[in-house]
């Protein structure tokens, strides 16, 4: 069976691990979801790794919501360049799904936000572990998860 991972932080202002769970709940069937909480953003590389080496998942996500500030920026930075190496040393993808407190105008958008980017890249984790060809057709469409896709160029 395959196994998806969701790892998500206690640092985030919105239960993203809840909405990526929930997607994927409701997308289909014939794997398994392992979710797992981590303090914050930098140790979501390291919880991914385990997820792919020590339960065996095929894809993980990791979620986060860095903070409006200069030091936040700096540990989301750093945080995607350890899911980077984490996703080079394991050969399996680990979708970021960052949300950064400073997108949205207000709580209420930003919670919108987050759920909706944790859906969307939820069903991206479904079709990379179980429908890799699917994605094909969306290429060069504009797909932004969370507001709205830009489309091609030119339609």
């Amino acid at each position: 069976m395959i196994h998806i991972g969701v790892v998500d932080t206690t640092f985030a202002s919105v239960d993203m691990g809840a909405f990526a769970v929930d997607e994927l709940r409701d997308t289909g069937t014939g794997f398994k979801i392992i979710r797992r909480t981590v303090p914050g953003i930098k140790d979501l590389p390291v919880a991914a790794k385990r997820l792919i080496e020590e339960e065996g998942c095929e894809v993980v996500m990791a979620l986060g919501m860095p903070g409006p500030m200069e030091k936040d920026k700096v540990c989301a930075h750093e945080a995607s360049q350890g899911i980077i190496m984490a996703q080079l040393m394991t050969n399996r993808h680990i979708i970021e799904v960052f949300v950064h407190m400073d997108e949205a105008e207000d709580d209420k958008q930003l919670a919108w936000l987050a759920e909706r980017r944790a859906r969307e890249h939820a069903q991206n984790a479904y079709d990379l572990a179980l429908r890799p060809e699917s994605l094909a057709k969306q290429a060069g469409t504009g797909q932004r998860q969370g507001f709205d896709d830009v489309g091609r160029i030119g339609e």
